[in-house]
């Protein structure tokens, strides 16, 4: 019963501290648009959906079943990927 508790409460904790690393992780802009317009505004397009979504989830005081946080992710995950194409396009 005590192990429960125990794992329960970690459990709650890190669920908290995720959370709150998701909201106050921006995706950063990192291609450089002389060398990579269009993926650069592709990076600062995704950032502001990025920003709109945090808008959203605070206005709903963030319940909307998870939806917002996944979309963020994806966002951020994009973001990701537009800098290892620019990096590729260097590379070639």
């Amino acid at each position: 019963m005590q192990l429960r508790k125990v794992i329960l409460v970690g459990s709650l904790a890190l669920g908290t501290i995720g959370v709150a690393v998701g909201i106050a992780q921006n995706p950063v802009q990192n291609v450089r648009p002389g060398r990579h317009p269009n993926l650069a505004a592709a990076q600062r397009l995704s950032e502001e959906a990025y920003q709109k979504i945090v808008a959203a989830q605070q206005a709903n005081e963030f319940d909307m079943g998870g939806h917002a946080q996944k979309a963020k992710d994806l966002l951020d995950q994009a973001n990701r990927e537009l800098a290892q194409a620019a990096g590729a396009a260097n590379r070639h």
